[in-house]
């Protein structure tokens, strides 16, 4: 069931794109590269595609809303999968698994398109002023 507003979605990809851009500091595991750039370059990602993505808080507006969250979904099971895949599960491996997993139930919960879209048109005409 996708119950959550496109908006709101843009704006969490903001929020949560600084949050694991920054982590590896705040958590202190930057001395682990892979584990590091992990989360930086996730957190990069997140805010490139938002910034890309055609919805109410993109600038390029050329990524599709669908196209985004399947990128969503795969950074969120790559995040999870990356501890193991490589090779630092013995350092830290919860920040990793706790963002994917939040990137995995967005991508599956998120509306394809903003609410506006999915009103009849006679609902989306406006009078002019």
């Amino acid at each position: 069931m996708r119950f959550i507003p496109t908006r709101v979605h843009g704006i969490t990809d903001y929020l949560a794109g600084i949050v694991l851009f920054g982590a590896p500091w705040v958590l202190g595991f930057t001395d682990n590269a892979a584990a590091h750039w992990t989360l930086s370059g996730a957190g990069l990602l997140l805010i490139i595609s938002a910034l890309m993505t055609d919805f109410e808080v993109g600038l390029v507006g050329m990524i599709p809303m669908p196209l985004h969250l399947g990128l969503d979904l795969v950074v969120g099971v790559l995040l999870v999968a990356s501890p193991w895949l490589l090779g630092f599960s013995d350092r830290v491996w919860l920040p990793h698994v706790i963002f994917g997993a939040f990137e995995i139930v967005a991508s599956l919960t998120t509306r394809t398109q903003p609410r506006e879209s999915l009103q009849s048109p006679a609902m989306q005409t406006r009078p002019r002023a």
